[in-house]
């Protein structure tokens, strides 16, 4: 099965070139996958002092950074140079040219790690507008204009990242946490315009007897609300409309999401999991408009928003788009049930416990990586003989 909301769907072509490097997704979500199981326990040994070690940035805006940069918009990459071919019908970068787009985002991370700071910063701008302006060419090429805004996403983080590291680096007077937020706020605005096509597209297509009507002017009421709730907590401008503009998003998306049916999906993993991790999204953006009233820590939201939603429909998008697109079954197995309930349990574990708990946040923070971690090893597991072979069916792709 190919990813939804298609145009113009290429004509199936013969097998070519090495299997890791026909597709987008292959490549990145081995990487970002690699990446996560790697950096978070790392930062944690950092924050609790059992490594000492001193990152190109400050290790707090090193973590954050590359959560953001490194993983998620590796992730992002995979599943749009990906999408694109189905959306545009024409060719994505595969072969040689995929390869180099890799070993860009790769560089960038050993980089982070032990170069000079203009190094890390210089191979850090390069992967974003490249893959922004390849994608955007596609879509004009095609007429696509339904997904040019997510083309544009990507140029806009570039210039956010470009922000982060002037910022960082003492260039421009400007907390470098800001533009980390600002990313953050463009991660989510991506997931909720995609969790908007495809959870209730998938799970009518699971679940055939259900009929789920979207309403348009709540999907872009939802969007709309969320986008300005997002930008005024970034600014700072005013925490009391950022508050209640946040609020305002919460309870549009969780209308948005109850018609979507998702008690009905408590049978299918692979369908529960995209239900389970939007609803952390909008449990975030409910806790950043508690925090802008000072109820509780900015960071409860951030985590809320960074790991049980963006690490969660990840993990749920890279479990459904890799068994669909290597000819599998989309049927989760146990391994994927076991990935789904750690993420979920590393979400509660870094948000809730803290929250409900807060003499247990260390206990928190130590089990709540371990369970990340886990997932993204056990996705490893599973997944990495499927990504670096050819398709199942003989497929190209």
């Amino acid at each position: 099965m190919t990813l939804p909301i298609l145009n113009n769907t290429p004509a199936p072509t013969a097998p070519q070139g090495i299997p890791w490097l026909r597709l987008a997704f292959r490549p990145f979500y081995l990487g970002a996958a690699l990446l996560a199981a790697l950096i978070v326990p790392l930062w944690v040994a950092v924050f609790l002092g059992a490594i000492s070690w001193q990152s190109a940035p400050q290790p707090l805006l090193w973590h954050a950074h590359e959560m953001l940069f490194g993983f998620a918009i590796a992730v992002i990459v995979g599943f749009l140079m990906t999408a694109g071919k189905n959306w545009t019908g024409l060719q994505t970068p595969r072969g040689l040219a995929l390869g180099a787009l890799v070993l860009l985002w790769l560089s960038a991370r050993v980089a982070s790690l032990v170069a000079p700071y203009a190094v890390f910063a210089v191979l850090d701008l390069a992967l974003l507008p490249i893959v922004g302006l390849v994608f955007l060419r596609l879509l004009i090429q095609s007429r696509n204009w339904r997904n040019v805004p997510l083309a544009l996403i990507l140029l806009l983080l570039t210039a956010v990242n470009l922000s982060f590291h002037l910022s960082a680096n003492g260039v421009i007077d400007l907390d470098p946490m800001r533009s980390l937020y600002a990313a953050l706020g463009f991660v989510v605005v991506i997931e909720c315009v995609m969790a908007g096509r495809v959870v209730p597209f998938f799970t009518t297509n699971a679940l055939p007897t259900l009929k789920i009507v979207t309403l348009p002017w709540l999907d872009r009421t939802a969007l709309v609300a969320t986008v300005l709730g997002m930008a005024l907590w970034v600014t700072g401008w005013h925490s009391g409309l950022a508050a209640a503009a946040l609020g305002l998003a919460f309870a549009l998306n969780l209308v948005r999401q109850w018609r979507w049916h998702p008690l009905a999906t408590l049978g299918h993993p692979i369908l529960w999991i995209l239900h389970a991790a939007h609803l952390w999204l909008i449990l975030g953006l409910g806790l950043l408009a508690l925090a802008q009233l000072d109820l509780i820590t900015t960071s409860l939201g951030v985590h809320a928003l960074g790991v049980g939603a963006t690490g969660g429909l990840i993990l749920g998008m890279m479990t459904r788009t890799a068994r669909g697109h290597t000819g599998r079954p989309l049927k989760a197995e146990a391994p994927e049930i076991a990935i789904y309930l750690l993420i979920m349990l590393a979400a509660a574990l870094r948000v809730l416990l803290p929250w409900l708990a807060p003499s247990f946040y260390i206990i928190g923070l130590v089990t709540s990586a371990a369970s990340w971690s886990a997932a993204f090893l056990i996705y490893l597991w599973q997944y990495t003989p499927w990504l670096v072979s050819a398709r199942a069916d003989g497929k190209d792709g």
